[in-house]
């Protein structure tokens, strides 16, 4: 699919196949609610017997955890959907915070071990996986309102200020490398990368995360 649409994005005669493709890999990447069928996606399969413990363990000092993936890219997709793609307000607000349990609102990348840890400690699971779900359904909207000239469209550098003053990065290297990454994009761009690519290569993460902490005695 990713192949497909890499041929396909920017050519005019294909934009209503760009828009099928686009969501039904999305919809792969979320719970089977944002779209409302009935078909087990990959998000399902990593939340099935999803046990506490394996969705906050650090199985090993080169891991992550399944908390801190599931953050990571439901924090980019609010971000470059809502406030790059969509140029409106992303989802994540104080009252998420609160229910969430967290202060945090960057996507984790300059975290050390032990902040990911803590991270993870302190997350309410239900309540990421909710807003999970709510991003979703905000990006399934988004989608189904592009046109072959938003595609086209480059990032402003207000957007990506915008991303910075909302603490959505941080002014750590290894943070706000994000903003340069995606203002070098456009909309076809970020579409790609990182609304479905970048999605399925965390959630594989999650499942070697899972299997990693089932061995952990």
């Amino acid at each position: 699919m990713q192949t497909r649409l890499k041929e396909i994005i920017l050519k005019p005669e294909y934009i209503e196949e760009t828009v099928a493709l686009l969501h039904k890999m999305h919809s792969l990447v979320h719970a089977a609610a944002v779209y409302g069928g009935g078909q087990t996606t990959y998000l399902d399969e990593v939340v099935s017997g999803l046990t506490e413990p394996a969705f906050r363990t650090m199985p090993t000092k080169k891991d992550v955890t399944v908390a801190w993936d599931i953050w990571h890219i439901t924090r980019i997709e609010d971000l470059t959907a809502n406030i790059l793609i969509a140029d409106g307000e992303q989802v994540l607000n104080d009252a998420w915070l609160k229910r969430l349990g967290v202060a945090v609102k960057d996507t984790g990348n300059a975290m050390t071990d032990e902040e990911i840890i803590a991270f993870s400690n302190a997350v309410n699971k239900d309540a990421l996986l909710e807003y999970r779900v709510a991003v979703g359904r905000r990006t399934r909207e988004i989608l189904s309102f592009l046109t072959l000239s938003s595609l086209k469209r480059k990032m402003r550098k207000d957007q990506l200020d915008r991303i910075l003053n909302e603490g959505g990065v941080t002014e750590h290297p290894q943070s706000n490398w994000l903003l340069d990454f995606w203002g070098k994009k456009t909309v076809a761009g970020l579409c790609q990368m990182p609304i479905t690519r970048h999605q399925i290569v965390h959630l594989n993460d999650c499942v070697k995360l899972k299997v990693k902490c089932s061995k952990i005695k």
